[in-house]
């Protein structure tokens, strides 16, 4: 699944669409998102952004094991895209340092 979160955009095609951070969360759990794309500011900070997507996928992968999907920015805020890329580089990284340890342990 392809999964777009934005409040305004229009959704491209082939993907699915989520308007909060909550919703691409519950997602993200069924292990069946591939591809993700964020926008950040989503008209009500109080409800989250797209960084805090980033923030539970990095959780998700150090303590879980989470497998992330391909992930995109697509936000026209360029400090929060910025952020957001950083934090996707990192979330990356992490992944495959994970993926490595569990090779390693898996070999013992």
């Amino acid at each position: 699944m392809n999964l777009y979160l934005d409040d305004e955009r229009e959704t491209p095609a082939g993907w699915l669409r989520a308007y909060w951070p909550n919703e691409v969360i519950k997602l993200l759990k069924t292990g069946k998102v591939k591809q993700l794309s964020l926008d950040h500011d989503l008209g009500n900070d109080t409800k989250g952004t797209g960084y805090d997507v980033l923030l539970w996928i990095e959780r998700a992968v150090f303590i879980d094991g989470f497998v992330p999907p391909a992930i995109t920015v697509h936000s026209s805020n360029s400090s929060a895209r910025i952020k957001m890329e950083r934090a996707i580089t990192q979330i990356n990284l992490l992944a495959r340092n994970q993926q490595g340890s569990n090779r390693c342990n898996n070999e013992s």
